[in-house]
């Protein structure tokens, strides 16, 4: 894809992207808004993005991201992109890996939909969490860095950085479970018997109230941008799910992959651990905890069971968002497919843990 100035270009041509009104607006906007910007901008589409659309953006002084809500009715809470800006702008002078923000437009009539800028961090996103062509201690490095990056996420003090009102007071994982039923049951979901009875066993057997911490609720190897030429998190990314919560939630998110059914793309199921350099799922839980000195309320498959739930009753959002034409790449088409399997090792995990056929 070429592109020249915001005056005559028409930068993409998927729906919902840029013509050149709407890159003309963005110029107008940043130069606006951005004290030592320089223009002309050029924009490309990037991969990935797949609930909030994701843009390059090249301009003389710096390279920034753009990203912006998709265009059509939205699911109410969905693609909270204000929330990713906030949460960005107040990690930042913390020190905590997170790309420089630069500006928020809740204005649609500036490109169509609601955005912001960020910086554009230089490295290496991974989309396979083996990390293939890499050294044993490579992995095992990148590995215990997520760890002791999201352990140190749990340890900001939230009324410090300005985030005390970040998330809604009560039990996290009860506010979670009804936000993500609701929105599975709106998606008009086909029957599927696992999800009706995590449902309704995962109500039975919530663990107690803790105090808060922000959590990142997509903590993943591809929400993040490595060092090019060290194995560390350089920033973090995609914060669009991201609220004040139990800390233990967000790190059973991330462990999930290793309970992930074969078909998706962050199942382990195939790595041979000892061979790999990457930490087996107890080896990564035993570190978080003691870094943090966190206990697990419930047994370890409960949380797995919650977040396997919780990914599936996602997808049947974005499955339905495919149906009605607003998938934002092909693999939002494949959603649908995605969710029994995500429910039938729920229910396992579910099992392992107490529940009852």
């Amino acid at each position: 894809m070429s592109s020249q100035t915001a005056n005559d270009q028409l930068v993409t041509t998927q729906t919902g992207d840029f013509n050149h009104e709407a890159a003309r607006r963005l110029e107008l906007w940043m130069k606006q808004e951005i004290s030592d910007h320089e223009g002309p901008i050029t924009i490309e589409r990037l991969p990935g993005g797949q609930s909030n659309p994701t843009f390059r953006l090249a301009s003389a002084r710096r390279n920034y991201v753009l990203r912006r809500k998709p265009p059509g009715a939205l699911l109410r809470s969905a693609h909270a992109i204000e929330r990713e800006f906030e949460v960005m702008t107040a990690l930042g002078p913390t020190g905590f890996p997170v790309p420089r923000t630069f500006g928020l437009c809740l204005d649609p009539s500036v490109i169509g939909s609601a955005f912001y800028l960020m910086e554009m961090v230089e490295g290496l996103i991974l989309w396979d969490p083996k990390l293939p062509g890499m050294s044993p201690a490579e992995r095992r490095a990148i590995y215990n860095d997520q760890i002791d990056t999201l352990a140190a996420l749990h340890r900001i003090d939230v009324s410090k950085v300005g985030l005390s009102d970040f998330g809604k007071a009560g039990n996290y994982f009860s506010r979670q479970l009804f936000r993500w039923s609701k929105q599975y049951r709106a998606s008009e979901p086909p029957h599927d018997r696992n999800m009706e009875q995590l449902i309704a066993w995962l109500s039975e057997t919530l663990p107690p109230e803790t105090a808060q911490s922000i959590v990142h609720g997509d903590y993943r190897i591809d929400n993040m941008i490595l060092k090019p030429d060290l194995p560390q998190i350089a920033a973090v990314l995609d914060w669009e799910l991201s609220t004040l919560g139990d800390p233990i939630a967000d790190l059973t998110y991330y462990l999930m992959m290793w309970r992930a059914p074969p078909g998706e793309r962050i199942a382990m199921n195939t790595v041979d651990f000892r061979a790999s350099g990457i930490p087996t799922m107890n080896e990564a839980l035993d570190r978080y905890l003691a870094i943090s000195g966190r206990v697990l309320d419930r047994p370890v498959e409960w949380y797995i069971a919650f977040n396997l739930f919780r990914l599936a009753a996602i997808l049947q959002g974005v499955a339905a968002r495919a149906a009605r034409g607003q998938a934002n790449n092909e693999r939002a088409l494949l959603a649908q497919d995605r969710v029994g399997p995500l429910a039938s090792v729920a229910w396992e995990s579910a099992l392992l843990a107490g529940a009852k056929e």
